[in-house]
Parts: C-alpha cells; sequence; structure tokens
C-alpha cells in the first residue's frame, strides 16, 4: 500500500510550541495596550455570506477571497451554457459563503446587527486569521492572523492621533524602529480633480499605491491602461518628486498645487490637525506624509496609514485608515469610523530577523521534578502541586527512568532548574534543587525552593 505524506495547504502553515510562545508574546504585547487604551475585545465568523464581503475591496480583493461551495447538489439550477456566465456571477450562483478577507468589512457588519447593543463611539480590539486566495511568498500567506484596532461612531480626529500613539508603543515595545506613513484619500481626491481626471480617483489609487514596488515608470504605464490620458498623468510628475522633503514642506506644495480644489484642502487640513496632535506625543515613530501612499482598499475616504520596519526587508506591517461610508453599505448611515490593523506574521518575520524576541518567553517551564520511583513519586507530586500553587509553571517526568534521560529531558526544553525528591529527601522533608546552568545543587525547604524560583 503506498502510504500518501500528509501535507497542508500554500500558504498555511503548522506552529510548533516555540513558535507559539513567539506569537502569543506578540499577541499579548499587542492585547495589553489596547487593553490599556481601552478597547474591547470582539470575534466574528470565520466565514461571512458573500454579499457581505463583495464588492468591499475592489476588484483585485473580490477575486483573492475564497469562495465556499453549498453544501448538498451546489450546481443545481446553474445553466453552465449561459453565454454571460463570468466567472464571478458562476461564483455567486454556487458559493453563498466565503472566508473572511479582512477584519474591517466583518466588523462594520457586526456594529450594523449589534447597533442597538452598542454605546457609541465603540472602541474595539479584534485578533482572528484572514483567508486571501493570493500567491504565497516572503511575508505573504493565505492564512494569516490581523490584530486590529477599530473606533466607529466618531468623526474626531482625536482617534486618528490615537492610533498613531497605538502603533508608537507597539512597536517600541517590540524594540522595531518604524517609519509610519500617512496620507489622506481627500488629497488623492483632490488630486485627481486638478489633473482633471475626478472621475478616476480609485484607477488613480490603485496605480500609485505600487509605486514603492513597480516604481514610476510602471505605474504611469499602468495609469494609461486604466484610461487616465497622458496629459493628466503628465500633470502627476511633480508629486512623484516629493520624497525627501519634510512634512512642512510636502504640506506646502501641496496646498499650492490644490488650491482650486475644496476636498483637496480639506485633506490637507485633516493631516495637518493630526499631525497636531501628535507633537505633545514625545513618540519614537518617524512620521512622513507620502502622496503616493493610496491603500488598495475601496473603503478608506479620509486618513490613510502604512508602517514599515526600517532594519528590515519586509513589506508594511501594519496599515489603515478613516471609513465615513462602510456601515452605510449595510443600512446604517452617519457612522464614521477610523482603524488600523497589525500583521501578526509579518511582526513575527522582523522579530525573528532582527533576533528581538525575548529569551525568556522560550523557557516557561521553571522546574522539572525528576521520578525516582513509584516510592518517591507522592513526595514529588505534593511538592510539584505546591510549586504550581504559588504560580510557578513546572512539570514532574512522567515514567521511573534513568536520571540522565531526565535531566537530558530538561535540557532539551531548556528548564532552568530540576527538583530532586528521592528516599533521602522525603526523610528529611527537603527536596534538592538543582541549576541546569551552573551544575550548582542544594537541599532545601519546599517554601526556600519556591522562594528561590519566584
Amino acid at each position: 500500500m503506498n502510504i500518501v505524506k500528509p501535507s497542508i495547504p500554500k500558504g498555511t502553515r503548522d506552529f510548533t510550541p516555540t513558535e507559539m510562545m513567539r506569537r502569543n508574546y506578540i499577541f499579548d504585547t499587542i492585547r495589553s495596550i489596547f487593553y490599556k487604551h481601552a478597547y474591547l475585545p470582539i470575534e466574528t465568523p470565520s466565514m461571512e455570506n458573500l454579499s457581505t464581503l463583495m464588492g468591499k475591496y475592489g476588484e483585485e480583493g473580490d477575486r483573492l477571497l475564497f469562495k465556499i461551495l453549498n453544501s448538498g447538489d451546489f450546481t443545481q439550477g446553474v445553466n453552465f451554457n449561459d453565454p454571460e456566465m463570468s466567472v464571478n456571477k458562476l461564483a455567486t450562483k454556487l458559493c453563498e459563503k466565503g472566508l473572511r478577507y479582512d477584519l474591517t468589512v466583518p466588523f462594520a457588519r457586526f456594529v450594523v446587527q449589534h447597533q442597538n447593543e452598542l454605546t457609541f463611539p465603540f472602541k474595539r480590539y479584534q485578533m482572528q486569521p484572514v483567508w486571501r486566495a493570493d500567491r504565497p511568498q516572503k511575508g505573504r500567506y493565505r492564512e494569516f492572523y490581523q490584530c486590529d484596532a477599530d473606533i466607529i461612531g466618531s468623526i474626531s480626529l482625536i482617534n486618528e492621533a490615537e492610533l498613531i500613539e497605538i502603533t508608537d508603543e507597539i512597536f517600541s515595545a517590540f524594540g522595531i524602529a518604524v517609519v509610519m506613513k500617512i496620507n489622506n484619500r481627500k488629497i488623492l481626491s483632490g488630486i485627481a480633480e486638478v489633473i482633471g481626471e475626478p472621475e478616476q480617483v480609485t484607477n488613480l489609487c490603485i496605480a500609485m499605491d505600487k509605486l514603492d514596488k513597480i516604481g514610476q515608470e510602471a505605474v504611469c504605464a499602468e495609469m494609461m491602461e486604466r484610461g487616465i490620458c497622458e496629459s493628466a498623468i503628465e500633470k502627476l510628475k511633480p508629486i512623484f518628486e516629493f520624497s525627501g522633503k519634510s512634512n512642512d514642506e510636502k504640506l506646502g506644495l501641496l496646498s499650492n498645487l490644490l488650491a482650486d480644489s475644496e476636498i483637496g484642502k480639506k485633506g490637507i487640513e485633516e493631516i495637518t490637525t493630526v499631525l497636531d496632535y501628535v507633537k505633545d506625543m514625545d513618540l519614537a515613530t518617524e512620521l512622513e506624509i507620502d502622496i503616493t501612499l493610496a491603500r488598495g482598499l475601496n473603503y478608506y475616504t479620509g486618513a490613510i496609514f502604512e508602517v514599515k520596519a526600517k532594519d528590515a526587508a519586509m513589506g508594511s506591517i501594519s496599515g489603515g485608515g478613516r471609513y465615513d461610508n462602510l456601515t452605510g453599505i449595510f443600512g446604517l448611515k452617519n457612522m464614521s469610523g477610523v482603524g488600523i490593523s497589525y500583521g501578526a506574521e509579518r511582526i513575527y518575520d522582523v522579530l525573528n530577523e532582527l533576533n528581538l524576541f525575548p529569551a525568556a518567553i522560550l523557557n516557561p517551564v521553571k522546574a522539572l521534578f525528576i521520578n525516582f520511583s513509584a516510592e518517591d513519586e507522592r513526595y514529588a507530586l505534593s511538592g510539584l502541586r505546591a510549586v504550581r500553587k504559588a504560580g510557578i509553571s513546572a512539570e514532574i517526568y512522567p515514567d521511573h527512568v534513568k536520571i540522565g534521560k531526565q535531566m537530558s529531558y530538561a535540557n532539551s526544553k531548556s528548564i532552568p532548574f530540576v527538583i530532586m525528591a528521592g528516599e533521602n529527601e522525603r526523610n528529611n522533608n527537603t527536596y534538592t534543587l538543582k541549576d541546569m546552568t551552573t551544575g550548582e545543587q542544594c537541599e532545601l525547604t519546599l517554601d526556600n525552593i519556591i522562594e528561590k524560583l519566584q
């Protein structure tokens, strides 16, 4: 019989205990900062109705949605010979549900569905996996975790400033030096206006968002493919040359460029206000106005953010922005929100590349009780219960095997102490504590051992 070697789908991963302890360090650090800023946890289902997800992320997002075939005879009533049957149309016939693409659209659905149970402004955090049918590559997976924080039901720009402060606290806690790029969709709308292509703002954003990936020449070529005329693209040239200038210089140039665009001027006013709020925050994070930052998601209407690590070759590790109309799609109008998402996988890869994971997180077990014999086992178990009751992580080797094997077990798990509870210790009502790093050992009372381990 041929045995097929087991495998997992491309773009997904198993996590070993070491990897999980490191991931939990990431989640716990981010969660503690969310909690400090008064964000409340929620969770939503892994799958949503396709009607909830489709049309919210642009054409690329719709294409990358994982769709779930209907139960039973999913082909019933579908005319495969219909000449107007596109791939997306066929998908809606065969599939009613899909795996969530991000946490923001499900959050908007959640707010609309539970609006009578919530107090607004509502501040929530959510840390769950999302799925995208993308091509797997470094830093890009088909299943990955996002850690989101959102404030909905308030138009105040204090909220944008708070998200910048949270970002600074998170990456300072991790020891990652980052630059946070900021822009405003209203500025992009203003640019589309002044170059004479107001209806092309979405295509403009999609193309400009790729500037750091494919370069100016390719971006201009894509704009032409998307129907933006050559003369309009020519007017964009000064914007491509904004790099290297200070934020104040960029705002001054934008004020001149967008002098005839009301929406553009509103965007400049908003970004100026946010920068004014953060002046008092003493941030370690570098803030940079980036006019080419567009973020591909269609639902952003105001501020947009993107965070990159300075010392690691990685794409954005965090991003977000203001959305005014997302709940309106589900019937709840005038409910503006702003949020940011931190990519756990990319943060993990950066911490790993820069060797920034604390060594202590890999040694959660403080002590191993040696199991000498059935007679000594009860005495060891009694000590183990007392140590655990004191809040110390400890275990006993479950089998009566040679001490060398038990010591090797402790070494392989980097357990710093072993506790011996043999006949001599049992008779003296003591335990022998051995430091696995120095090799030193001493006979102590259980209270003394607990004190040393704490």
